[in-house]
């Protein structure tokens, strides 16, 4: 997809996650070390931009490590103050859906932490982007801790009585971080 927010797509991974600061430390360790990898290896981490939960903990890992972050928000939440400080630049979007747009315009993969509905969203319209060859980059999963295994047997569920096509969903799953670099480093080389 391109669109007039698009900056270098080629470096830049979107990654979508919880933004509660209520959940177990094993997400929020997995969100900085994903945003510490995207940074040293040279990739803008791209995300909804919150300051708190699993999108605050990769920020302050890329952050941490020297990256650049872009936070998309629209202006609802920018009026909130639910921006996070340490972001190299804020994007501000009219609506959600311009929102989810300008992430996945500026970014070379989409990559879903653990997270609730939002993720949820983010991370099927990603991979119906993916189907329809709308989004040219890899969808990954980090399914830490066995999170995602009840989405995985539905996605499954969902294949074998024919609502999805094809054999694979259309998205890659990792248990780790560093497998999720790895998904996209060889899929830009």
């Amino acid at each position: 997809m391109k669109h007039p927010e698009e900056k270098d797509a080629a470096r830049a991974a979107v990654i979508y996650g919880a933004s509660s600061g209520l959940i177990p430390g094993v997400y929020l360790d997995a969100a900085r070390t994903l945003g510490r990898i995207l940074a040293e290896r040279g990739y803008t981490l791209v995300s909804g931009g919150g300051k708190r939960g699993v999108m605050g903990h990769a920020i302050e890992g890329a952050s941490e490590a020297g990256g650049r972050t872009v936070g998309v928000l629209p202006g609802f939440m920018i009026e909130r103050g639910w921006a996070h400080p340490s972001l190299s630049e804020v994007i501000s979007t009219p609506t959600m859906h311009v929102r989810k747009a300008t992430m996945a315009g500026m970014s070379c993969a989409a990559i879903a932490l653990a997270g609730g509905i939002g993720t949820l969203d983010e991370l099927a319209e990603m991979m119906t982007w993916s189907q329809l060859k709308l989004f040219g980059g890899p969808v990954v999963i980090v399914n830490t801790e066995g999170f995602y295994d009840p989405l995985l047997e539905m996605f499954r569920k969902m294949r074998d009585l024919g609502f999805m096509r094809g054999d694979v969903i259309p998205a890659t799953v990792v248990s780790t971080p560093e497998e999720a670099v790895a998904v996209i480093e060889a899929s830009v080389k």
